[in-house]
Protein backbone atom coordinates (compact mmCIF):
# COMPACT_ATOMS: atom_id res chain seq x y z
CA UNK A 1 0.00 0.00 0.00
CA UNK A 2 1.33 3.45 -0.94
CA UNK A 3 0.60 7.02 0.10
CA UNK A 4 -0.71 9.41 -2.51
CA UNK A 5 1.45 12.50 -2.11
CA UNK A 6 0.71 15.92 -3.54
CA UNK A 7 2.80 19.06 -3.09
CA UNK A 8 0.94 22.22 -4.08
CA UNK A 9 1.95 25.90 -4.00
CA UNK A 10 -0.29 28.88 -4.76
CA UNK A 11 1.20 28.92 -8.28
CA UNK A 12 1.07 25.23 -9.23
CA UNK A 13 1.07 21.57 -8.33
CA UNK A 14 4.77 20.81 -7.89
CA UNK A 15 4.47 17.04 -7.70
CA UNK A 16 1.92 14.26 -7.44
CA UNK A 17 3.25 10.77 -6.80
CA UNK A 18 3.01 7.63 -4.69
CA UNK A 19 5.36 6.99 -1.77
CA UNK A 20 6.09 4.68 1.14
CA UNK A 21 6.85 7.49 3.56
CA UNK A 22 6.86 11.28 3.83
CA UNK A 23 9.00 13.20 6.33
CA UNK A 24 7.93 16.82 6.83
CA UNK A 25 9.09 19.80 8.94
CA UNK A 26 6.24 20.42 11.38
CA UNK A 27 5.93 23.10 14.04
CA UNK A 28 7.29 20.67 16.66
CA UNK A 29 10.05 19.25 14.43
CA UNK A 30 10.27 16.63 11.70
CA UNK A 31 7.51 14.03 11.56
CA UNK A 32 7.01 10.96 9.39
CA UNK A 33 3.88 9.58 7.76
CA UNK A 34 3.34 6.08 6.40
CA UNK A 35 0.22 4.43 4.94
CA UNK A 36 -2.47 3.95 7.57
CA UNK A 37 -1.43 6.98 9.62
CA UNK A 38 -4.10 8.70 11.71
CA UNK A 39 -5.53 11.76 9.94
CA UNK A 40 -4.33 15.17 11.11
CA UNK A 41 -3.50 18.69 9.98
CA UNK A 42 -0.18 20.34 10.82
CA UNK A 43 1.55 23.64 10.34
CA UNK A 44 4.65 23.36 8.14
CA UNK A 45 7.84 25.20 9.00
CA UNK A 46 10.55 26.03 6.45
CA UNK A 47 12.74 22.99 5.90
CA UNK A 48 13.22 19.66 4.15
CA UNK A 49 10.36 17.56 2.81
CA UNK A 50 11.48 14.02 2.04
CA UNK A 51 9.37 11.66 -0.05
CA UNK A 52 10.55 8.03 0.07
CA UNK A 53 9.49 5.34 -2.36
CA UNK A 54 11.23 1.99 -2.56
CA UNK A 55 14.92 2.68 -2.05
CA UNK A 56 14.74 6.19 -3.48
CA UNK A 57 14.20 9.53 -1.78
CA UNK A 58 13.16 12.84 -3.31
CA UNK A 59 14.11 15.94 -1.35
CA UNK A 60 12.24 19.25 -1.52
CA UNK A 61 12.47 22.57 0.28
CA UNK A 62 9.18 23.91 1.64
CA UNK A 63 8.98 27.49 2.88
CA UNK A 64 6.09 26.83 5.27
CA UNK A 65 2.38 26.19 4.93
CA UNK A 66 0.25 23.25 6.00
CA UNK A 67 0.18 19.50 5.57
CA UNK A 68 -3.01 17.47 5.55
CA UNK A 69 -2.56 13.78 6.37
CA UNK A 70 -5.09 11.05 5.73
CA UNK A 71 -4.75 7.29 6.07
CA UNK A 72 -3.66 6.98 2.43
CA UNK A 73 -2.72 10.52 1.39
CA UNK A 74 -0.50 13.45 2.23
CA UNK A 75 -1.32 16.86 0.80
CA UNK A 76 1.33 19.54 1.31
CA UNK A 77 -0.03 23.06 0.87
CA UNK A 78 3.23 25.00 0.78
CA UNK A 79 3.75 28.76 0.70
CA UNK A 80 6.47 27.88 -1.81
CA UNK A 81 8.39 24.70 -2.58
CA UNK A 82 11.09 23.44 -4.87
CA UNK A 83 13.15 20.32 -5.47
CA UNK A 84 16.43 20.49 -3.53
CA UNK A 85 18.38 19.97 -6.76
CA UNK A 86 16.91 23.23 -8.14
CA UNK A 87 17.94 25.46 -5.23
CA UNK A 88 20.04 28.43 -6.30
CA UNK A 89 22.40 28.80 -3.33
CA UNK A 90 23.93 32.03 -4.62
CA UNK A 91 20.48 33.65 -4.80
CA UNK A 92 19.62 32.42 -1.30
CA UNK A 93 22.86 33.84 0.08
CA UNK A 94 22.14 37.14 -1.66
CA UNK A 95 18.65 37.31 -0.10
CA UNK A 96 20.21 36.68 3.34
CA UNK A 97 22.80 39.40 2.80
CA UNK A 98 20.17 41.91 1.64
CA UNK A 99 17.93 41.15 4.64
CA UNK A 100 20.87 41.51 7.03
CA UNK A 101 21.64 44.92 5.51
CA UNK A 102 18.03 46.02 5.99
CA UNK A 103 18.14 44.85 9.62
CA UNK A 104 21.18 47.01 10.33
CA UNK A 105 19.07 50.12 9.89
CA UNK A 106 16.22 48.95 12.12
CA UNK A 107 15.68 48.84 15.86
CA UNK A 108 15.16 45.34 17.28
CA UNK A 109 11.57 46.22 18.21
CA UNK A 110 10.73 47.79 14.84
CA UNK A 111 7.80 45.89 13.26
CA UNK A 112 9.69 45.90 9.95
CA UNK A 113 12.51 43.83 11.50
CA UNK A 114 10.57 40.58 12.04
CA UNK A 115 9.83 39.93 8.34
CA UNK A 116 13.56 40.35 7.63
CA UNK A 117 14.46 37.90 10.42
CA UNK A 118 11.87 35.45 9.02
CA UNK A 119 13.39 35.78 5.55
CA UNK A 120 16.87 35.08 6.92
CA UNK A 121 15.67 31.97 8.81
CA UNK A 122 13.81 30.69 5.74
CA UNK A 123 16.78 31.21 3.42
CA UNK A 124 19.14 29.56 5.92
CA UNK A 125 16.83 26.51 5.93
CA UNK A 126 16.83 26.59 2.11
CA UNK A 127 20.66 26.45 2.17
CA UNK A 128 20.58 23.57 4.67
CA UNK A 129 18.28 21.61 2.38
CA UNK A 130 20.53 22.35 -0.61
CA UNK A 131 23.47 20.92 1.34
CA UNK A 132 21.50 17.71 2.00
CA UNK A 133 21.11 16.79 -1.68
Amino acid sequence: MKLKVEVVTPERRLVQLEADEVIAPGAEGLFGVRPGHAPFLSLLMPGPLTVKSGGKSELFFVAGGFVEVGAQNVRVLADSAQPAKDIDTAAAKKRISEAEEKLKGLEVTDPKAEPQRDLIRREQKRLEVAAMK
